[in-house]
């Protein structure tokens, strides 16, 4: 039976923001139901008409991005160990292992859906609103990536945790993209915000990618990780592989039945 790991702080934080955001985005996904269905089409050229959406959608934001410009004991490793006090010298440092190709594979990907998302609101079938709901969705995606699944770890960066990720810090860069296409100071403030804190992280790579990866830095090693966010992931696995084989073992046991009938 698995050892049961006692939930950490910056676990609880990360749940709490995963709810936070999921009500968020229902809740401005259903104002822009009952205001279509009104009749009234979403734009920022009236922000005035909604006040309160957007100002707790921009000190939300741009709160969490301010932070994570500053060294803080509640925030993830994985964006924390960009700073000096997070940099413990590994003293034997094992090969590091190039992160160009999948970054800028991840890079790519991300650029041609938003594309073709911007594409889609040029044409006319979308509007403001949706963008909007768009990068809210991908907020609540951000957490599911931290907390259950991250394709991007999966399937491009192939790193062992979020400790370790090479894009951490991408994040809200990713979340905001589809505002690009909303010239109003609103979008491209969070978006702008968004970039500056992506270009710091960037230029702190170039000059110490040492405290980046988990060969040269003891602190993203998992015998120093108390954040255990990993932890989460490993039991969805679990829970998945486990009824994966109940479904197998009733499949097999149906299809036995049916056997058994056909030769009677």
């Amino acid at each position: 039976m698995p050892k049961k790991t006692k939930i950490s702080l910056i676990s609880r934080l990360h749940f709490f923001k995963l709810i936070f955001r999921s009500a968020l985005f229902l809740s401005v996904l259903a104002y822009y139901i009952v205001n279509r269905v009104r009749g009234s089409r979403f734009s920022f050229d009236d922000v005035e008409n909604r006040p309160v959406i957007l100002a707790v959608i921009g000190i939300v934001f741009l709160s969490e991005m301010i932070l994570r410009f500053f060294p803080s004991g509640l925030e993830s490793m994985g964006c924390q160990k960009q700073f000096a006090r997070n940099y413990i010298p590994a003293e034997t440092a094992g090969e590091r292992k190039s992160t160009f190709r999948s970054t800028l594979a991840v890079a790519l990907c991300w650029i041609g859906l938003n594309a073709v998302i911007g594409a889609a609101y040029f044409i006319g079938w979308i509007d403001q609103g949706i963008l909007l709901l768009i990068s809210l969705f991908y907020s609540v995606c951000d957490m599911i990536c931290i907390l259950f699944f991250c394709p991007f770890q999966t399937w491009f960066m192939k790193n062992k945790c979020c400790g370790s990720c090479r894009i951490y810090n991408w994040d809200y860069a990713m979340m905001f993209t589809p505002l690009i296409f909303i010239p109003h100071f609103f979008t491209w403030g969070l978006l702008g915000v968004a970039l500056l804190l992506m270009l710091v992280w960037e230029i702190t790579e170039l000059l110490h990618p040492e405290r980046f990866r988990e060969q040269t830095n003891e602190c993203l090693s998992c015998k120093n990780c108390k954040e255990k966010l990993c932890h989460h992931k490993s039991q969805l696995r679990r829970f998945l592989r486990k009824n994966k084989e109940k479904l197998i073992l009733k499949g097999n046991a149906v299809i036995e039945k049916v056997k058994t009938i056909r030769k009677k």
